[in-house]
């Protein structure tokens, strides 16, 4: 199985774990992966590690959708993919939540069905090169015909020569929009998937791709987790336990908080709504502590060598393509020994 490695977004400041990306790589690991929430951005990052790297792909997990405009995303990845060779760059999109799409990015949040089906469109239809870009979308158009406009733009063609085929993966979660993704995207990203769960998404998947005329061979979905190597599973258990904490309890409106609803999905619903209520209460340690050790089991990858391999196995068994990491330099070396990627570091 292909292992990806997770740096995620910046703190107060920003620090790229530059010997962590080069060691993935001289391991064997397929890709490194972005993020961003609304402090560093997930694009610029990948500019500087494709000028210190040579082969791995350089994947944004995710780039919000509302932070730019189809036309800016594409031109931004097809430039960093120019600047990296060519066929490096995979383009992970999502469209975050309501209260950064509209309180951060100043934009509507609409209906994200659509929304993500006029952006990924005109997204390749910008690679492609075709013809001058037209689009008539449910959310998004151009040229731009809505509210203060003065009707007089004209669709244009990119005057970079973009790599046709960059990748567009999708970070989604319900029904409706993992069918869109399968039938659309050309790889998937998704919140909070466990071996445990993946039946429920594959009915979704082979429908989407049906409706596109593709084959499980062509789509990618990346898993993933945290990795600690350890011989005290309890205590690294509850090392995750803050941040499950705040992306469930706090990460969102209480109406609307995607990282609940996949709680609720993987059968711990009680849990999901103790830990918000106590969340919104700001009684954020109780809300910490009602968090189950074995949802945190099944997203993560703890305890020694021979427990990490055992679970590895049911990933490997869950029909996804990919597995990113995040973790230590141990956790990195242990998970190319345990996916035999079979690469020697070259000191």
């Amino acid at each position: 199985m292909k292992l990806g490695l997770s740096i995620g977004y910046s703190g107060g400041e920003l620090r790229l774990p530059i010997e962590k990306v080069l060691l993935a790589e001289q391991l064997g690991y397929d890709s490194v992966w972005t993020a961003e929430a609304y402090g560093s951005d997930a694009l610029t990052p990948l500019a500087y590690l494709a000028a210190k790297t040579d082969r791995i792909k350089l994947g944004t997990g995710i780039i919000q959708l509302a932070a730019r405009t189809p036309a800016n995303a594409a031109m931004t990845v097809a430039t960093i993919d120019a600047l990296a060779g060519g066929n490096r760059v995979i383009c992970g999109i999502g469209v975050s939540g309501p209260q950064i799409v509209e309180g951060w990015y100043g934009q509507p949040w609409g209906r994200p069905y659509h929304r993500i089906k006029d952006y990924v469109t005109i997204m390749k239809k910008i690679f492609a090169r075709e013809e001058p870009v037209a689009y008539d979308g449910e959310e998004i158009s151009l040229p731009y015909t809505g509210d203060g406009a003065l009707g007089v733009g004209k669709p244009l063609k990119s005057i970079l020569h973009m790599n046709p085929n960059i990748p567009i993966w999708l970070g989604t979660g319900m029904e409706a929009t993992v069918k869109l993704t399968a039938e659309i995207a050309d790889g998937w990203l998704p919140l909070g998937l466990v071996p445990e769960t993946c039946d429920i998404y594959k009915p979704w998947i082979e429908e989407g791709l049906k409706r596109a005329g593709k084959d499980r061979s062509q789509f990618e979905m990346q898993g993933g987790g945290a990795v600690f190597v350890t011989d005290d599973v309890k205590s690294a258990l509850d090392r995750l336990k803050p941040n499950i904490a705040l992306y469930v309890g706090g990460m969102g409106h209480k109406n609307k908080n995607f990282h609940k609803e996949m709680m609720i999905r993987r059968g711990f619903g009680d849990a999901a709504e103790r830990i918000q209520e106590l969340y919104l209460a700001k009684h954020k340690r109780e809300a910490i502590e009602a968090v189950p050790d074995e949802f945190v089991d099944q997203g993560a990858l703890v305890g020694d060598k021979a427990r990490i391999k055992r679970r590895f196995r049911d990933w490997e068994d869950s029909g996804i393509t990919g597995f990113t990491v995040s973790g230590n330099e141990e956790a990195l070396r242990l998970m190319a020994e345990v996916a035999r990627l079979n690469v020697e570091p070259q000191r």
